[in-house]
């Protein structure tokens, strides 16, 4: 039953939440692995790995040694107009890692942010090469890209949960994704039409993540770099959620041979443990702001921007990709959950069944009750979180056979029970 929690937690909002009728929140206390510890002493499997970013498990032996010699350290130290070892090893190692010439490391906060600078980027881009007029974003129906308010002008508008605030922001270009040749031919049209008004395309490569875990192929994004070259505009790939090895390769775009423009980073970036973002620009995307005049400059610099505590995090955690065996990990999740999810095809409701890399989805055909399937999958001892109409697991790479299938074997039974239906 749902109380009034806004009586209950009097000092905290949660987020996505209606204070008034949803339920008491659960209390955590510890982490471990993969696992939840509750106050009243339950254990909970997390598979969602905490909104997609704790990809080494909690607690990482290593993160947190290095993360607490850090602290030790320096943790903190403004980045203007000074640097610190740990966003130089960083920036190198990401610059490494990403294909092409994608060298230029901005930092951020959080993901939604690294958007916007991507955001800003793009439009000064042109700005500074003299050209007038483009300052839209292209971006695609059941997209999701952020909840700021000018990221919010780029995710679908039909998504709900920015539906209130439409006309708040400047209105974008929205295209379908080209999944076919019509699509393709519709596309390359409205870049023919309005190229002279956009100044970059933005996309999720691989996954619509929060817009309903919809998947598309790596074709898809080889057919959007040849668009932007023909139409003369940029490609932004917002990696926040498939970067680090979530689709089975470090970065979704590999899986298409193409780089971007520019790319964003995220949730996964510091292993889970740290706020921390980048938005990373190809040399010309970064050559077009080197000027003598300071307006040409991107001005933005978040006060915590390049935290080297944060920066220490990411460093770890991409040496534990160095050092273990995570994409094979990944593989091997990935078999387990196709073997595991598809019995939930036949189950009464069930629409589709779907996995990419460590990425398992039963979507269905509405969730009529959400608090109650959510109950029961606690009732279960697993952290799922549903939304929209779908169950789906994006655990830490870490996780054993074993947690796996009890997460899978969850999601069977509260189908089965028809938990996502009103109770009667």
């Amino acid at each position: 039953m749902s109380t009034d929690i806004s009586t209950g937690l009097p000092q905290i909002w949660l987020p996505y939440t209606q204070m008034k009728t949803a339920p008491t929140p659960l209390v955590a206390t510890r982490t471990e692995g993969t696992t939840i510890v509750l106050e009243d002493g339950r254990e909970l499997v997390d598979g969602i790995a905490s909104w997609w970013t704790a990809c080494h498990g909690y607690n990482h032996p290593h993160i947190r040694a290095r993360i607490g010699a850090q602290l030790e350290r320096m943790p903190h130290v403004m980045l203007g107009g000074l640097v610190h070892e740990p966003v130089r090893d960083l920036s190198r190692r990401l610059a490494a890692l990403l294909p092409g010439d994608l060298d230029h490391c901005f930092y951020t906060d959080s993901g939604s942010v690294a958007v916007e600078v991507a955001m800003k980027m793009a439009i000064q881009y042109w700005i500074n090469r003299g050209v007038t007029g483009r300052k839209k974003l292209l971006s695609f129906r059941d997209g999701y890209h952020g909840d700021t308010l000018a990221t919010m002008s780029i995710c679908d508008p039909e998504e709900g949960m920015h539906s209130l605030f439409a006309g708040a922001f400047p209105e974008q270009v929205l295209a379908d994704l080209p999944r076919d040749e019509a699509l393709v031919d519709a596309l390359d049209t409205l870049l023919a039409e309005r190229n002279h008004e956009i100044a970059a395309i933005i996309v999720e490569p691989l996954v619509q993540g929060a817009g309903g875990m919809i998947f598309h192929t790596p074709d898809v994004l080889a057919r959007l770099r040849v668009l932007a070259d023909k139409h003369d505009v940029l490609l932004i790939l917002d990696e926040i959620f498939t970067g680090f090895g979530r689709t089975g390769t470090m970065f979704a775009c590999e899986q298409a041979g193409i780089v971007p423009d520019i790319i964003t980073l995220s949730k996964a970036l510091t292993g889970g443990t740290m706020a921390l973002a980048a938005t990373v620009a190809r040399r010309h995307v970064f050559e077009a702001f080197l000027s003598d005049s300071p307006v040409a400059a991107l001005m933005h610099g978040p006060t915590f921007m390049a935290n080297p505590l944060a920066c220490t995090a990411a460093c770890a955690s991409l040496e534990i990709f160095e050092r273990e065996s995570r994409l094979d990990q990944v593989a091997a999740i990935s078999s387990q959950l196709c073997e595991e999810l598809e019995p939930c095809r036949a189950l009464p409701g069930v629409r589709d069944v779907r996995v990419l890399g460590a990425i398992g989805v039963v979507e269905l055909d509405s969730i009529d009750d959400m608090n109650r399937l959510k109950a029961a999958l606690v009732a279960h001892d697993v952290w799922v979180r549903p939304f929209r109409r779908i169950i789906y697991l994006t655990p830490a790479f870490t996780i054993t056979p074993d947690a796996l299938t009890k997460l899978t074997a969850a999601i069977q039974s509260v189908i089965r029970e028809g938990a996502f239906r009103r109770a009667a």
